[in-house]
């Protein structure tokens, strides 16, 4: 069973509607023990850094999020799920992130051409093998909606990687944790392909 972690962010019912899909049980939720049974667990979500943050707080999902990934179980994160594993977030100054990946999430640089947000399709680059992207080829198109991007300070956990007016890390992975700064379900077959992957670690 999966357990999709609902903290009032945007966006989470897509999340549960492509993995449904994909014929996999899933759960939203926020109690912690339901998310201690899970067998994978996903933070997706649309919105503001400093805003989930304190929704992940104010719910009491810190702890529950960092002991279900010390376990060692498959973890993926979303778009601003992505931001809220590092560090800190130019979006929300002085407000810290999990810490679960080094880093910082930098606003896109405004430049002749290039609107901000990003909003639409963009081609990945893969940057190394993942378990995640099985099956997915070089240059691929997803979908992003973001103003902000990840600058990993680990280039070895840096997955995949995309350009727009700078270059921007939309993944990164490490072990059982895997996040992406575009959205899977929102990117047709390649995204559900790689829900489908999730699926099956």
């Amino acid at each position: 069973m999966i357990a999709i972690i609902d903290y009032d962010a945007g966006n989470i019912k897509s999340v549960e509607n492509a993995f449904r899909s994909l014929g996999t049980e899933t759960v939203l939720t926020r109690d912690p023990e339901l998310l201690a049974r899970a067998d994978k667990l996903v933070l997706p979500g649309v919105g503001v850094f400093g805003d989930a943050r304190k929704k992940l707080s104010d719910y009491g999902l810190d702890a529950p999020i960092r002991d279900f990934i010390a376990k060692g179980n498959p973890f993926l994160a979303i778009c601003v799920g992505l931001q809220l594993l590092f560090d800190e977030s130019e979006e929300s100054p002085g407000v810290e992130g999990l810490h679960i990946f080094p880093g910082k999430i930098k606003l896109i640089p405004e430049k002749d051409g290039l609107k901000v947000p990003q909003i639409g399709w963009n081609s990945l680059h893969l940057e190394k093998e993942s378990r995640l992207f099985k099956g997915v080829e070089e240059g691929s198109f997803v979908y992003f909606v973001h103003s902000y991007y990840l600058e990993c300070s680990a280039p070895s956990l840096v997955s995949a990687s995309t350009e727009y007016g700078v270059h921007i890390h939309a993944a990164a992975e490490r072990d059982n944790v895997f996040a992406t700064q575009f959205h899977p379900e929102k990117s047709s077959s390649v995204g559900l392909k790689m829900l489908k992957n999730f699926t099956e670690l």
